[in-house]
């Protein structure tokens, strides 16, 4: 008797874990879209493929995603038991305030100055990488290291899925999607966080790797910041609104 007693309670309660885990997928699976398309991980990805196999980049570029984005969501899901929710959800809050004016600030007020573009910088340090001087700089002898490192498991991986997979997941550290990740599993479902940027990592990078250069050279970068930077603050401005659950 009990135990059906209890029965509508249980349906409310799966009921409404549902509701939180599509939330949660939501939200981070447009996260995912909004800041990665045009990002430094989509043109590694798309420069790779034009020279590699795709189906070997896809595969480096996608398993360090996905790597990087269960340890942002384990990192969030942590913060909570360490600190308080309420504010680690108005940290996760300000975070997307933050990254959302940062990037309509960029779009708007910021000069180019002749900067390079994310796809030129890429080619760039591709292209560097390829090449052996003498005199290496600091940022040369890290990749040179970095290169040592993926060479002790060159026995048993392809070359070419380390190399994406390394620079894939040096490239997201510190990233403003890994950041959003972490925030975004402080304050709502981990698991829906989680499985949303998967999903949209490999939505992302399947494009990369299927368009190539010629999607790559025909993203507008300030749009992409534009609607980024809009989608942030309506996530901002909803994690307002519902306040610490």
């Amino acid at each position: 008797k009990a135990h059906l007693q209890n029965f509508p309670a249980n349906i409310a309660k799966m009921i409404a874990d549902v509701e939180h885990f599509f939330l949660a997928f939501g939200k981070s699976f447009g996260v995912i879209l909004a800041s990665e398309i045009g990002d430094k991980t989509f043109f590694i990805a798309a420069v790779m493929a034009m020279r590699n196999p795709r189906l070997t980049v896809f595969a480096g570029a996608i398993a360090a995603l996905a790597a990087m984005t269960v340890l942002s969501a384990a990192l969030g899901w942590a913060a909570p038991n360490l600190i308080p929710k309420v504010y680690t959800h108005y940290a996760a809050t300000a975070l997307f305030f933050f990254f959302g004016l940062k990037s309509l600030y960029d779009v708007l007020f910021k000069k180019d100055e002749g900067e390079e573009s994310e796809l030129e910088q890429v080619e760039h340090e591709l292209n560097k990488a390829k090449s052996t001087p003498k005199d290496l700089n600091a940022e040369d002898k890290k990749s040179k290291q970095v290169g040592r490192i993926a060479g002790v498991f060159g026995m048993m991986f392809s070359p070419i899925f380390l190399k994406s997979f390394t620079l894939t997941f040096l490239a997201e550290w510190g990233d403003r999607s890994q950041i959003a990740t972490i925030g975004l599993a402080a304050s709502a479902d981990p698991v829906g966080v989680t499985a949303g940027g998967i999903l949209g990592h490999a939505i992302c990078t399947g494009a990369a790797v299927l368009g190539g250069r010629h999607l790559a050279s025909h993203i507008n970068e300030k749009t992409v910041a534009l609607f980024g930077g809009v989608l942030f603050l309506l996530f901002g401005a909803h994690a307002l609104y519902i306040g610490p659950e």
